[in-house]
């Protein structure tokens, strides 16, 4: 096992008791508030120069780009490496917030993912509106990677939807690297998962919201999937249940595209230019090069 991983592994320990030290923060306003929000307005939004509600995609790139975040994540934080990369390449860029519990400010993605599905879905329609694109393309890392998924599925977003990008999603969910097979020797502990960080729930695997989202099939018809893993990542465990099958899904393995790639679960979607150049291929199909370890200096 290389030495950062015995380091890096803990953090998915130490995410899941934070999320279950948010329960005062989050029970004080139950009464007055709901457990999700919505998403910011694009003032609010804005970030990097991104949430350009003026950008109007071109011949190039007609369709602009939707970036979802990751569970704890903001869309902001998440994507300061992304959004300017893409924008650099021409493609107007948008992200949102999602999956917010009242009283618990920065970290997203808690609430439940259905609601937050819904979220995405208003936040589509609005930068389909903004831009008089027909379609947007998708690109999430982590519950960012999966949770569009519900929307392709169930609420309609198969027609608005070009392609859906996951970084590390947790497709078929995670078991934290076992983590989650210790939740039966502690009595109570996943109900105040679920009552507390019900988002967090929804991603364990086997899970009723997971169950019934991979029912009859990974894929909606239209839709093109790419899914972006290491071999690396210590949140979403094993990393092959990240991918999807289907007759329009290409899978990747970043270290088959460049071996000394040691990027984990959360630096694949931060800093990884190589795991960027695979998602610029997968937005530009017609336009795609071979992605290698001289990638980073795209």
């Amino acid at each position: 096992m290389l030495p950062w991983k015995r380091v890096l592994r803990p953090l998915a320990a130490v995410l899941l008791t934070a999320a279950v030290a948010l329960v005062p923060a989050t029970t004080a306003h139950a009464a007055t508030a709901p457990s999700w929000g919505s998403p910011r307005s694009s003032e609010a939004e804005s970030g990097g120069g991104w949430n350009d509600y003026s950008c109007k995609p071109s011949a190039a790139h007609p369709r602009p780009v939707v970036l979802v975040h990751g569970t704890l994540g903001n869309s902001v934080d998440n994507w300061l490496g992304l959004a300017p990369y893409l924008e650099d390449r021409g493609y107007c860029v948008f992200s949102l917030d999602y999956g917010q519990l009242s009283g618990v400010p920065v970290f997203y993605g808690l609430g439940p993912i259905d609601k937050s599905a819904g979220q995405l879905s208003a936040f589509v329609d609005k930068v389909l509106t903004a831009t008089g694109a027909a379609k947007a393309d998708l690109v999430g890392h982590s519950q960012g990677g999966m949770m569009p998924r519900y929307y392709l599925k169930f609420l309609g977003g198969a027609a608005k939807v070009n392609a859906l990008v996951g970084i590390a999603p947790d497709n078929h969910g995670t078991d934290l690297d076992g983590l989650t097979k210790l939740l039966p020797y502690f009595p109570g502990a996943a109900d105040l998962i679920s009552a507390a960080t019900p988002g967090l729930a929804d991603q364990m695997a086997g899970s009723a919201f997971l169950t019934k989202l991979n029912a009859g099939g990974d894929t909606v018809p239209g839709v093109h999937y790419t899914v972006i893993a290491s071999k690396y990542d210590e949140v979403v465990t094993p990393y092959t249940s990240q991918y999807l099958s289907g007759s329009d899904v290409h899978n990747v393995l970043i270290q088959n595209l460049c071996s000394l790639d040691l990027s984990e679960h959360v630096l694949i979607g931060l800093t990884d230019r190589i795991a960027f150049h695979e998602v610029a291929n997968a937005l530009d199909p017609a336009h795609a090069t071979a992605t290698t370890c001289a990638s980073v200096l795209s």
